[in-house]
């Protein structure tokens, strides 16, 4: 039974490779960063948030469309399921804070935008207060988004960092896992010119040593479960 819908749009992921050792420093040691050939990867994804309301029920007028952007580590938990781990999550309605931050997702007010024209999205994030420490630059990007990835382009590394289907957070020391339900992502191909690592920067990160992987899609529906604890699993040799 899903205890929240949304619809996300006009989703931007741009993708820096990092060394394990520097993401993982920012990750509950229950989580461990996951990597590809030697590396891990952390993201950040701009987008639209449209209809965010319980099952049955409207949203509320202040969730019926808004701008997210979110600084994902990708993780494993010790229950050996993998996962987003959230560095940090930025929206500008304050009456979407008091609830994420209860549940604990690291959600932080910005003055923000999107606009879409045709095939180009622009993005303007400004940085959470709190963050402001870290880097006190605003996040501007501007997309144009291509054609259908194809099969090729869909690479395991693409799927995988893309289509996450679990969510982990901790609310009064006890870490849970969201599970998040949608169709597969409706990939694109994608170019971002911008000032595009500020969110890095304000997550506590070192500037990237590389140009960002940029993908984009349209939109998907999505579904959240309710968050559950995080149990270790026996193994043999544990």
């Amino acid at each position: 039974m899903p205890a929240n819908l949304q619809r996300w749009e006009h989703l931007t992921f741009l993708h820096w490779r990092y060394d394990p050792e520097t993401v993982q420093a920012l990750i509950p040691p229950s989580l461990r960063v996951q990597c590809w050939d030697g590396s891990t990867w952390v993201g950040i994804t701009p987008f639209r948030m449209v209809d965010v309301r319980l099952p049955s029920l409207p949203p509320p007028p202040p969730w019926r469309e808004f701008p997210e952007l979110n600084v994902r580590a990708y993780v494993r938990g010790p229950d050996g399921r993998d996962g987003i781990w959230f560095l940090g999550m930025a929206v500008p309605r304050v009456s979407f804070l008091a609830p994420m931050r209860a549940a604990g997702l690291p959600y932080e007010r910005s003055r923000s935008e999107v606009s879409i024209v045709d095939s180009r999205w622009s993005y303007r994030f400004e940085p959470p207060r709190r963050m402001r420490r870290l880097g006190g630059d605003p996040f501007a990007a501007v997309v144009d988004v291509g054609d259908e990835l194809s099969e090729h382009g869909r690479t395991p590394l693409v799927d995988s960092i893309t289509g996450r289907w679990s969510g982990f957070h901790r609310r009064g020391g006890i870490l849970l896992r969201t599970p998040i339900a949608h169709e597969p992502w409706p990939l694109r191909s994608a170019t971002a010119d911008g000032d595009l690592t500020p969110p890095l920067r304000w997550s506590g990160l070192p500037e990237p040593a590389e140009p960002a992987v940029v993908h984009a899609a349209q939109v998907v529906r999505t579904s959240l479960g309710p968050p559950r604890p995080v149990r270790r699993v026996r193994s043999d040799g544990w």
